[in-house]
């Protein structure tokens, strides 16, 4: 059982290499072996398992409130150079990727597995761009982005922490996820 759990897994990563339609324009790159525009696109399977996970998520945390907001408002990677926005997207999954760990952890596994799967997949090839990037000249917002991102985990309970990362989930997926992969073409 253990065996075909892996195959299927393995082949869904290998699904994810090719993941979505050609793009019109060229994927955008920032650096040798860094191709994050294969990302502009998911697969369907992939929407609905991020789906079916962020419905027994918000279900899971229907008595919370919380009146932190963890991401800036307005958040949005346009407001950064280019190159900066794959830094505050590694950051962003990151977190989102702690907090859900920590949910699959004690409550929800098995509906957070594909998309957990999926999220590390990403963020390994975020991070390989984020490595081939220049390290000198950030602006003051991403690094007030990144340092409201840090410090997160200390600031609010688990609870909203969790909540935060789950309303955030389709926004991340669906615009910063995008962006980054557009490169130049996001405006």
């Amino acid at each position: 059982m253990a065996a075909v759990w892996f195959l299927m897994m393995v082949a869904s990563g290998l699904g994810l290499a090719r993941a979505g339609p050609v793009p019109a324009s060229k994927p955008h790159s920032t650096g040798r072996g860094c191709d994050v525009g294969k990302f502009e696109y998911l697969l369907p399977m992939e929407w609905k398992a991020f789906k079916k996970a962020k419905d027994a998520l918000e279900n899971s945390l229907k008595n919370q409130s919380c009146s932190s907001c963890l991401f800036p408002r307005p958040w949005t990677l346009t407001q950064l150079h280019v190159w900066e926005r794959p830094v505050a997207l590694e950051a962003e999954l990151a977190l989102t990727l702690k907090v859900l760990e920590t949910v699959a952890d004690s409550t929800l596994g098995d509906i957070l597995d594909q998309p957990l799967h999926t999220l590390h997949y990403i963020h390994s090839e975020v991070q390989a761009c984020v490595s081939a990037l220049p390290t000198s000249g950030s602006r003051p917002l991403l690094q007030h982005w990144l340092n409201q991102l840090q410090r997160a985990p200390k600031k609010v309970s688990q609870e909203c922490l969790e909540a935060t990362v789950t309303f955030n989930l389709f926004r991340l997926l669906k615009q910063d996820l995008n962006c980054v992969a557009r490169g130049d073409l996001c405006i």
